[in-house]
C-alpha cells in the first residue's frame, strides 16, 4: 500500500533513515529518488550566517499533502517521504528531504522534481537570512515560479 510521510521538524534528519522509509516493505519499487536541500553559505553575493525558516502549522502540512496528491495523480508512485526543517539553521545544515519511490525511474525522477518545484512556491514557509548581523526576509524567486509553471503546460 503506497504511503506518504510528511514531517516538519526543528531537528535534523538522517538521509539513510528516510531512504529506508521509502523502501520499507516494498520490493516493487524499482526506483528510489531523493533530493536533499541544504543551507548555502552565501546568497546574493553576501555571506549567510544563518537561515531562519518559519511556517504556518497545520496549513503547511495540508498544502504539502495537496502537492503530493497532485504528484500521485500525474505519476505512478509508491511511497513519498518529505521532511522540511524549520527554526534557525546554519550554512551546511540540511533543510529539506524529498524522496519518492516508483516501479520505474522516469516516474520517480519527474515526480521528485515536481514536488520540489511546487514546495518552493506553494507551501507556506517564510525564510529570513542573517547576513552581517542584519536580518533579511527572502522573497520567492522568479526562477522558482518559472520552474513550477513548466509543469502546468
Amino acid at each position: 500500500m503506497p504511503q506518504t510521510s510528511i514531517r516538519i521538524d526543528t531537528t535534523d534528519f538522517d538521509v539513510a533513515v528516510e531512504y529506508d522509509r521509502l523502501c520499507q516493505s516494498d520490493s516493487g519499487a524499482g526506483a528510489v529518488v531523493f533530493f536533499v536541500g541544504r543551507v548555502r553559505s552565501d546568497n546574493e553575493q553576501q555571506q549567510v550566517e544563518a537561515l531562519e525558516l518559519q511556517h504556518y502549522p497545520g496549513m503547511t502540512e495540508k498544502l504539502i499533502e495537496k502537492i503530493c496528491d497532485q504528484a500521485r495523480q500525474r505519476w505512478s508512485l509508491r511511497n513519498i517521504s518529505l521532511v522540511h526543517r524549520v527554526g534557525q539553521l546554519i550554512p551546511g545544515e540540511q533543510i529539506v528531504f524529498v524522496g519518492v519511490s516508483s516501479a520505474h525511474r522516469t516516474d520517480a525522477l519527474e515526480s521528485a522534481h515536481f514536488i520540489m518545484d511546487y514546495l518552493k512556491t506553494e507551501a507556506t514557509f517564510w525564510k529570513k537570512e542573517r547576513r552581517a548581523g542584519e536580518a533579511v526576509w527572502l522573497e520567492q524567486r522568479h526562477s522558482d515560479h518559472r520552474a513550477r509553471d513548466k509543469w502546468q503546460s
